[in-house]
């Protein structure tokens, strides 16, 4: 698979409290994409603030900082072929008004502060494994060959 990649993926605190994780899942698997990294966990404020970084000193960043924290997320990383851009395209838009039945956030999302999961931006050079980095340790990914890898890529 030449053009194999990572891409990271969080399921907020909105779709854990809704018990979305395993249908988005299952929707990344039915999509061929392998995963490679998981984990449930707990962001605290300081890898919140790294996390969100890039958007310190806006008027939302405080508001971004509270809901990550207020609950448990389930971090992922999932590995094929244009990863970064498969995931965005199934998770919709960041707002879901604006996301299309089908896409993660059209399915399961009505408001743009609680829309569910979260993937690296494919338009953000580094994100992915920026963002893979802060979450999980080389040791946790787990690199396995996917026995159906010959059927989904040419």
């Amino acid at each position: 698979m030449s053009d194999s990649e990572r891409t990271f993926v969080m399921v907020k605190p909105d779709g854990v409290q809704r018990g979305l994780i395993g249908e988005i899942v299952s929707r990344f698997e039915d999509r061929g994409l392998k995963l490679v990294g998981g984990k449930f966990m707990q962001i605290d404020e300081e890898l919140a603030h790294e996390h969100y970084g890039e958007h310190e000193g806006k008027p939302f960043f405080d508001g971004l900082v509270d809901f990550i924290t207020s609950g448990p997320v389930f971090a992922m990383v999932w590995e094929g072929q244009d990863a970064t851009r498969q995931v965005r395209r199934m998770m919709g838009e960041t707002d879901p008004a604006d996301s299309a039945p089908g896409t993660i956030r059209g399915d399961f999302g009505l408001d743009l502060g609680r829309n569910v999961i979260h993937g690296s931006d494919h338009a953000d050079e580094g994100a992915n494994e920026r963002e893979i980095d802060l979450f999980f340790d080389d040791a946790e990914l787990v690199d396995w060959d996917q026995i159906d890898a010959e059927w989904l890529y040419e």
